[in-house]
């Protein structure tokens, strides 16, 4: 049995898929669908049950699975960096990740593999390097970037970290992130606009030392990002944290033209003010170093940002498509 939790969320619902298309439809879903239109994601996949997220850990520590876990892909949180409740973020990705890890650590049969995330970085001076011992050094920006951090440390503090593996996600952007409101990717919010208008918006830069427009990102694109994720899960001498990039940082300028070029439209940006409330907690830099990935012999193949943003387009954004509709 596999249960990945968030598994109708964007990244987990693309994980389902993926797992399907490996064959296994022996998953339980764990996620809490609310009033949003997140249960989209869900239709056409494969999976044997779907509990809500308080069910599911009730369950677990009740040993309701006993030792029918095979694993558990924990890609379930509250991802907004723009929540400010640090209580409910504290309670839904800190105590909840803790719980799930703590009840692993009793069934040491059950691969367990949680996300963390480059918020955790912080405004990246420290570097992005996924060495475990370096994780006091880093101050992330926000209430989401500590919870995720806090767990990170905790699992390092009770030597978790040899058995399960972490991951942090830089900018994953792709197919079934319909639902995530302001936290989608900036190239699903734009397309529309693009595609009607031919015009696309992007933040100034409040820094010399970048142009408008001239911000970095590492973005992956999300089938590349389960891959990895996969990769972790299926292969047991890979333990601790790990970044998922591509370990190439490419410029929101670059995003923009690769955006129209997909779409058919020829480039029109306006740079524009950046809400204060988020200027000094605005990452101009972020590159995932993929050293210690890459030591493992995984050998995955990012797509390039161009080919990714063309599919993205082509496949999904313009037909208004989900992942398990293609």
């Amino acid at each position: 049995m596999i249960v990945v939790t968030g598994g109708a969320g964007f990244i987990g619902s693309v994980a389902v898929h993926e797992l399907n298309r490996r064959g296994h439809s022996d998953i339980v879903v764990v996620d809490r669908l609310g009033t949003a239109e997140k249960w989209k994601n869900l239709v056409g996949l494969a999976y044997d049950d779907y509990l809500d997220k308080e069910d599911f850990i009730e369950k677990l520590v009740s040993n309701h699975f006993g030792n029918g876990i095979d694993l558990i892909l924990h890609l379930g949180a509250c991802s907004a960096t723009t929540e400010h409740n640090a209580d409910y973020l504290m309670e839904n990705n800190y105590r909840y990740s803790l719980r799930i890890a703590q009840w692993r650590n009793e069934h040491k049969a059950t691969r367990l593999v949680y996300a963390s995330s480059a918020a955790t970085y912080g405004d990246g001076r420290k570097g992005y390097s996924d060495d475990e011992a370096e994780l006091d050094a880093l101050r992330p920006l926000n209430m989401y970037g500590y919870s995720k951090h806090l767990f990170d440390l905790q699992a390092r503090r009770r030597g978790w970290l040899s058995s399960i593996v972490g991951l942090k996600y830089f900018n994953v952007f792709g197919p079934n992130e319909n639902h995530k409101g302001d936290m989608r990717s900036v190239i699903n919010k734009a397309y529309p606009r693009v595609r009607e208008h031919g015009v696309m918006s992007l933040f100034k830069s409040y820094r010399g030392d970048y142009r408008n427009g001239e911000q970095q990102r590492d973005f992956i694109y999300v089938k590349d990002a389960v891959a990895m994720t996969l990769y972790c899960a299926e292969h047991a001498q890979v333990n601790g944290i790990y970044n998922i990039g591509t370990g190439n940082a490419r410029s929101w300028n670059d995003v923009a033209h690769a955006l129209f070029k997909a779409a058919g439209r020829e480039p029109k940006i306006t740079y524009i003010d950046m809400p204060e409330t988020i200027r000094d907690k605005y990452q101009y830099f972020t590159q995932a170093n993929m050293d210690k990935l890459r030591s493992t012999g995984c050998d995955s193949t990012c797509s390039r940002l161009e080919d990714a943003i063309e599919d993205y387009v082509k496949t999904y954004l313009s037909k208004n498509a989900l992942i398990a509709q293609c």
